[in-house]
């Protein structure tokens, strides 16, 4: 099946032709005509299998007749995050070349007074993100009394973030005859939820089983420790990965995103980086240096594992395994796409193990690790030393099974140069350890030398102490001088004074 088949305009048609595409995917053969139908959609595909064009398309040719109004725009198309209503923005830009169509990206970060002013002169497609758009909504500055076709698209990630809450506040302020196009990669309760409330009659089409990878990719698993040794494990797997051209890491963290890029640069790697709490103008420099290659590597967090389109990425390292399955599928979809090969590997320490099955469970089919790859041979850690680093941080630290009344950990405080089981050296301080005690000035500094640093809160050498117990100020132990106080005369009678007191 070609595109002429689907029943695009010519316009539409034109503009595909000369973006090279030939051939629809799957979602986008089933849908496109639906769509033109005036139907409502629930399209259910894994990442990459093009839904984006599977409703830009029809929208630009059911577009072509008729003008937005100041404030009132045509259509509106919600996106999860500032990237994806970006990468939106340029699939219209580009299939909509031969349309004389108004298009207005309402998204965090960007100068409110710009987009008032494109929502003014009237926007055929209104591209936005859920905050943003209540913004202007409350404030007066956008009617969507006039939307004909609403679009939400990756659903489960509107979950993730939070905002089906805001969904359903902007789904009550469209009118109730518009036609909804629902798009999402899994379908769990929550969405079905939504779907059942919001959408008519809607045609369901489903190219591929919900939460299903891509057979494109190739996935595989590597063992390795926690901290430095793991971070020596993804050198080792980029240095030595076969056909590689470019790869995104992903983390968990934010915190880690930081360390993990400090470490790549350190050892010579040309990496970017890309996660939330970076503002709007250092994410798309980052972004697009990735996507010119100005940049092989970009370590990011999940900010970039929904719907981003970066062609031709090669490779895909879970430096962290997700916590949440559906993750998983997202990241190792931002390669293998459009047909091509791609290379997913996720790097495993003991305590990722559930997560693994998790996902493997999710996904119906098991990773298989590398060849020479187990974690037979990688010892299981003990969370102490992660708290103790935490620590140094000025985080709260866990406590430990065996830990004194501080908190510390009683192992990590004995000396290095007696066994656990010897019995604790005398302490000058105590009244019948005094006499085998060096007292002398020497000996009293060697002792506080050899001594361990210990937090104040440890230094718990003897009974509780009541009141200043014997640290009694100086000021408090001068001697007070009590003035005699000088007796006031009262008169009583004239002439005659009595004294009081």
């Amino acid at each position: 099946m070609t595109f002429n088949k689907l029943g695009l305009s010519e316009k539409v048609l034109q503009a595909v032709e000369a973006s090279g595409y030939l051939t629809p995917t799957p979602i986008q053969a089933e849908a496109i005509p639906q769509v033109l139908a005036g139907r409502d959609v629930l399209g259910i595909a894994q990442t990459g299998t093009g839904k984006t064009a599977a409703f830009t398309l029809p929208m630009l040719s059911r577009l072509e007749k008729g003008r937005a109004r100041a404030r009132m725009p045509r259509t509106l198309i919600l996106e999860p995050t500032r990237e994806l209503a970006a990468q939106v923005e340029e699939s219209f830009a580009r299939y909509g070349i031969n349309h004389k169509l108004n298009v207005a990206l309402l998204i965090g970060g960007v100068s409110f007074g710009d987009q008032e002013t494109k929502i003014m002169r009237g926007a055929d497609v209104l591209i936005a993100t859920p905050g943003r758009l209540l913004d202007f909504a409350e404030r007066g500055k956008l009617l969507l009394t006039a939307i004909e076709i609403l679009v939400i698209d990756e659903a489960d990630r509107m979950l993730d973030m939070g905002f089906i809450p805001d969904i359903e506040r902007i789904c009550k302020l469209v009118p109730f005859t518009r036609q909804t196009l629902f798009f999402s990669a899994t379908m769990p309760p929550e969405i079905t939820r939504l779907t059942e409330a919001f959408l008519h009659n809607p045609v369901r089409i489903e190219v591929a089983r919900a939460a299903s990878t891509a057979i494109t990719i190739s996935q595989g698993l590597v063992a390795s420790e926690s901290g430095s040794a793991k971070r020596e494990t993804l050198r080792r797997l980029i240095r030595g990965a076969a056909d590689f051209k470019n790869a995104i890491i992903f983390c968990n963290r934010k915190r880690d995103v930081a360390i993990l890029h400090k470490s790549l640069q350190k050892h010579g790697f040309n990496a970017g980086v890309l996660h939330g709490d970076m503002d709007q103008r250092a994410r798309t420099a980052s972004l697009d240096a990735f996507k010119s290659g100005g940049v092989e590597l970009i370590v990011c967090s999940d900010v970039a594992a929904r719907g981003l389109d970066i062609p031709d990425v090669s490779h895909v390292f879970n430096f962290d395994v997700p916590s949440h399955a559906e993750d998983y599928v997202h990241r190792i979809g931002r390669t293998g796409r459009a047909g091509k090969t791609g290379v997913a590997l996720s790097i495993v320490t003991p305590a990722d193990q559930k997560y693994v099955a998790e996902i493997e469970r999710l996904i119906a089919r098991k990773i298989d690790w590398l060849d020479g790859e187990s974690l037979a041979n990688v010892p299981i850690e003990e969370p102490r030393q992660e708290a103790r680093q935490e620590t140094r941080r000025g985080e709260r630290p866990q406590r430990s099974r065996r830990t004194g009344s501080g908190g510390g950990d009683v192992r990590g405080r004995q000396s290095s140069s007696r066994p656990p089981d010897a019995e604790a050296p005398a302490k000058p301080n105590h009244p019948s350890r005094r006499q085998d005690a060096d007292l002398s000035p020497t000996g009293e500094a060697e002792q506080k030398r050899a001594a361990p640093s210990r937090p104040y809160h440890e230094k718990d050498d003897g009974p509780p102490v009541l009141g200043m117990g014997d640290h009694i100020p100086m000021f408090l132990l001068r001697p007070a001088t009590v003035k005699p106080l000088k007796t006031p005369m009262a008169k009583t009678e004239p002439g005659k004074t009595t004294r009081t007191g």
